[in-house]
């Protein structure tokens, strides 16, 4: 198995991809390339990209492109059924005692995300980990005692085994304990973002080694900060074979290189490589408060260790005027919102606007002969009609006049997003538009980049208790998210904050 080494911004998925277009002018067919990414979204970029680069159906021609779990699912021809679903979890739980929440799914990609149980939490870390579950437990924190970890771990087990249903884990050992005879034999295989690979997926890499003429591991061991979720990082760093390290950045301007190389030279393990920043200079500079900067332009990432450090952010935000979207997928303006709002202004000048758009006005207006004739809220019209304000008023009801701006015509949009989005405007922001300005946690922005990141150096009390490794790469994964300019964020307590 050979490695690749691509630090930030040094084009990793394009030189693999490369090197698949190599290999298949070479007479390579597609379907003897595998090509095998740690999360569902990598796995469908790098398929989708080879499909328009190649001129291929990604979901015919490039089938072995995908994560390990998506190839143990189709591979071993498990049906939805048979999986452990939102009604199995809930009918456990009701018998035991316990609320069992769960994110996972057979399109599931990760051992299992925060929003599960603790218990579920530390029993799948266990299992990825390939350790005793009774090891993984001691090393936690979770408010359960070993006793109720016992308890809720064998009645899932129990539960899984009297319906003949399976999990994530289940799933890929039992892909394990069949790879070799299951998996087809590839010319070419290739596993991206390795430094991320639990031992029970490096497990399935060796059976695709073995299954592979040549191979190749690619990732970053500096960027590995999913080692709480059961990552070995060691694994990447120590495996034997040839080596090839990316050796220039094109994301990452110079000033902000000086920083970064500062940071990884904290790293106690990891494989030692050198690349090259930008020829641009770039700038990093300290601040006080977020709004210390204009953010009027350009694209932002504002990043923290911990997702509730952003939450106190929104309110001056939104004093500002800026638009801004956070990792969950919460915008703030919500999207119908500006829809209408953005509907109804077109309205007024003449144009014509879809049922959809002209329902969700409807939705912020006050009926019963308010804004709206009694018995019109709802539009009895085919979905593709368009209509104008004339016809709005002539046969659907609508008591709101040509002279009412916005918010005069929706009553019912809230005061506080009223006084939000008049600052939106007065600021120029285009509040339907994509939000330029994204809050993220740190591990949310891995793989993602922007013109301008703002950094809070804040750190938890437990991460300020142990700043070890792992939080060297989470720093240093933060700073090379930056395509121009760095803003460092001043802590709220020098004595709980990541040193830069």
């Amino acid at each position: 198995m050979f490695r690749i080494f691509g630090p930030p911004g040094t084009g990793k998925t394009t030189t693999l991809l490369n090197m698949v277009e190599k290999a298949m002018e070479s007479g390579i067919p597609p379907n003897r390339i595998g090509f095998f990414a740690f999360t569902k979204k990598a796995a469908i970029e790098a398929r989708e990209r080879a499909g328009r680069r190649f001129s291929l159906d990604p979901d015919v021609d490039l089938c072995h492109f995908r994560t390990f779990h998506s190839m143990a699912y189709r591979t071993l021809n498990i049906k939805e059924h048979q999986i452990m679903g939102a009604d199995n979890f809930k009918e456990l739980s009701q018998a035991i005692g316990y609320e069992l929440n769960s994110s996972l799914s057979s399109e599931d990609v990760t051992a299992f995300k925060p929003k599960d149980h603790p218990i579920l939490q530390v029993y799948n870390l266990s299992r990825a980990k390939k350790e005793p579950l009774r090891t993984t437990y001691n090393f936690s924190d979770i408010p359960f005692s070993w006793v109720e970890v016992e308890y809720v771990t064998q009645a899932y087990e129990n539960y899984k085994t009297a319906y003949n249903l399976m999990d994530y884990h289940d799933m890929l050992q039992l892909f394990l304990d069949e790879a070799d005879h299951l998996l087809p034999q590839f010319d070419l295989c290739f596993v991206d973002e390795a430094q991320d690979l639990s031992p029970i997926q490096w497990e399935i890499a060796e059976a695709l080694d073995r299954k592979s003429k040549r191979m190749y591991a690619a990732g970053d061991d500096d960027q590995a900060i999913f080692v709480w979720a059961g990552a070995d990082v060691d694994r990447f760093i120590t495996l034997t074979g040839s080596v090839e390290i990316l050796e220039q950045s094109y994301r990452i301007p110079s000033a902000v290189h000086n920083v970064a190389e500062r940071i990884s030279s904290r790293i106690k393990t990891r494989f030692p490589k050198r690349y090259k920043p930008r020829e641009e200079i770039g700038s990093v500079q300290r601040i006080k408060d977020v709004l210390d900067v204009d953010m009027s332009q350009g694209s932002w990432l504002i990043l923290a260790q911990a997702n509730y450090m952003l939450f106190e952010l929104y309110e001056p935000l939104k004093q500002a005027g800026y638009l801004f979207e956070t990792l969950n997928g919460y915008r703030s303006i919500n999207h119908k919102m500006a829809v209408a709002i953005s509907g109804w202004e077109r309205l007024r000048k003449g144009y014509q606007v879809t049922k959809e758009t002209a329902q969700q006005i409807y939705g912020y207006m006050s009926g019963n002969g308010v804004r709206i004739k009694r018995g019109c809220k709802t539009l009895n019209i085919e979905d593709d009609e368009l209509l104008t304000l004339e016809d709005l008023q002539n046969k659907h009801g609508l008591l709101a006049t040509i002279d009412m701006i916005w918010h005069q015509a929706m009553d019912r949009i809230p005061e506080g997003d009223r006084t939000y989005i008049t600052n939106l405007l007065r600021s120029g922001e285009k509040f339907s538009a994509e939000p330029r300005i994204r809050l993220s946690t740190i591990h949310g922005a891995k793989g993602g980049e922007a013109e301008n990141v703002i950094l809070l150096t804040d750190l938890t009390t437990s991460a300020a208790d142990n700043i070890d490794d792992n939080m060297h790469r989470v720093f240093y994964v933060a700073v090379t998210r930056t395509l121009q300019n760095l803003y460092l964020l001043e802590p709220k307590d020098y004595y709980k904050a990541y040193p830069i």
